[in-house]
């Protein structure tokens, strides 16, 4: 299932969307909306991966994206800590694993 924050980060209004049917479309649903040559919601090419939004407003929407779409918007886990703990995270595991480690940081 896709994120409503993803569309809301792309300024892509679900109602736009195609209703997506009120079960999770596996295998050959998925096959046959990509048959449809549906274009990608973020960059009009022809979409390859189909997934479902699902939004109290909209319900069940079709999120259809190309797979250079699809990498630059999925999720990742960003860092563990706060980026200004890196550089101590970055001593501490040089400093058990016995390698030498120098770090430098633009204060800019």
């Amino acid at each position: 299932m896709i994120n409503a924050d993803l569309l809301r980060s792309l300024a892509i209004d679900p109602s736009g969307l195609d209703p997506a049917p009120p079960w999770t479309p596996r295998g050959s649903a998925g096959i046959q909306r990509l048959n449809g040559r549906h274009p990608c919601v973020r960059c009009g090419r022809p979409s390859t991966v189909a997934g479902v939004l699902e939004t109290p407003e909209h319900g069940r929407r079709w999120v259809d994206r190309c797979v250079p779409c699809l990498v630059a918007t999925t999720p990742r886990g960003g860092p563990q800590a706060p980026l200004a703990e890196t550089p101590a995270a970055l001593q501490e595991a040089a400093r058990t694993t016995g390698v030498a480690l120098t770090t430098a940081a633009d204060e800019a």
